[in-house]
């Protein structure tokens, strides 16, 4: 064995657990079938913007140990996420909030907004049987028709009738003028973007680009004694009890000739008639300079386009249902009885996951494995 470990994936809990196997002096090889490492946090470079180009990441945690693990490969600017609705050309304020309930209904004073709210909660009456009546329970029929409905079909490709209540269980309602959408304690994006984070991450560690596991299995696997998969699940048994469902994202990329297009980050179309569910304008994730702090005369923005899953798409959300629900406790059953593997990540253990719960996953992970 040339390896103590051979880690499928360079996206974050890929590279974590690599960095903290090789701290441990442990040889670890990492496999990546893209061109690129970085996963789904990957930023490109182009005209002095650092794109997304998987969808915007914005990161916040709670986690002190999290924070205090990931800002030691990365500085971390003080963007703070605050979207904007736009329905029919009209533009409210994320999450809900004052300036969400002064602009919908005219109020001023959090007492009237909360009036306003209760008054139109009364049209649910019992348990919530399904999204719809589930937001309508906590915000109200004109929050959720202007919103919350459109945007979520869009991004679901369901009716809200046939989506689950537990989708939306909370939804973030403030009395207060305030558009921190996460309101998190420590909220980021990394100076210089995601992907010299995660170059800082793998610094030193070996990695083959363009290297797809599953098609080279065999010869890998015999590399090393340990393998951290990350792929998704069901892929990696073939497929044999059937395929995990995702909704998958397209983008469509746009370079303007002009400064700014949008004035914000990330601007939600939440009406139904618009195809698409968001356009992100990635210079405002840091503050419309680039990395000399200079004024980026150009603009890129992404229209960004929810459509279902099906093998050769990009894997995005899990589709947390009963069906798709049971048929992953079939596959965790086949991967619990593989040896010498470990399976992590969003794909490797079906989960959405936000940034911050995979490094502290990884974190665990490694803990565990590596006895420390």
């Amino acid at each position: 064995m040339s390896y103590d470990y051979l880690i499928v994936g360079s996206g974050l809990f890929g590279a974590v657990f690599a960095r903290r196997a090789a701290d441990c002096g442990k040889k670890v090889l990492i496999v990546e079938k893209r061109p690129n490492i970085a996963g789904n946090i990957y930023t490109e470079k182009i005209e002095n913007i650092h794109v997304h180009k998987y969808g915007a990441h914005i990161f916040h945690t709670n986690n002190k140990t999290v924070w205090d693990y990931i800002t030691r490969y990365a500085e971390f600017n003080r963007f703070t996420h605050s979207p904007v609705a736009n329905y029919k050309g009209g533009r409210y304020s994320l999450p809900f909030n004052m300036y969400t309930f002064n602009k919908m209904w005219g109020v001023v004073t959090p007492e009237e907004a909360a009036a306003k709210i209760a008054e139109q909660r009364k049209e649910i009456t019992g348990e919530p049987q399904n999204l719809e009546e589930q937001a309508i329970s906590l915000v109200g029929r004109d929050i959720f028709e202007k919103l919350v409905k459109g945007y979520t079909e869009k991004q679901w490709g369901r009716d809200c009738k046939d989506l689950p209540a537990f989708i939306i269980r909370r939804l973030p309602v403030r009395f207060t003028f305030d558009n921190n959408y996460f309101n998190a304690l420590y909220q980021g994006i990394p100076v210089g973007g995601y992907t010299k984070l995660i170059e800082n991450l793998l610094d030193g560690i070996e990695v083959r680009l363009n290297t797809d596991y599953l098609e080279h299995k065999e010869e890998l696997d015999a590399l090393a004694d340990k393998v951290i998969y990350t792929g998704p699940i069901d892929a990696y048994f073939h497929y044999s009890l059937g395929y995990l469902e995702y909704r998958s994202v397209r983008f469509e990329n746009e370079t303007l000739d002009q400064p700014n297009f949008q004035g914000n980050a990330a601007v939600n179309y939440t009406d139904r008639e618009t195809p698409w569910t968001r356009i992100i304008e990635h210079k405002w994730f840091e503050f419309g300079k680039d990395d000399e702090g200079n004024d980026i005369p150009k603009t890129i923005i992404s229209r960004e386009y929810s459509s279902e899953w099906k093998p050769g798409d990009e894997p995005y959300y899990p589709v947390n249902d009963v069906k798709n629900g049971n048929l992953f406790k079939e596959y965790k059953k086949l991967a619990d009885a593989e040896k010498n593997i470990i399976f992590g990540g969003r794909l490797g253990e079906y989960k959405y996951y936000d940034m911050d719960a995979v490094i502290d996953s990884a974190l665990k992970c490694a803990a565990a494995e590596l006895g420390e």
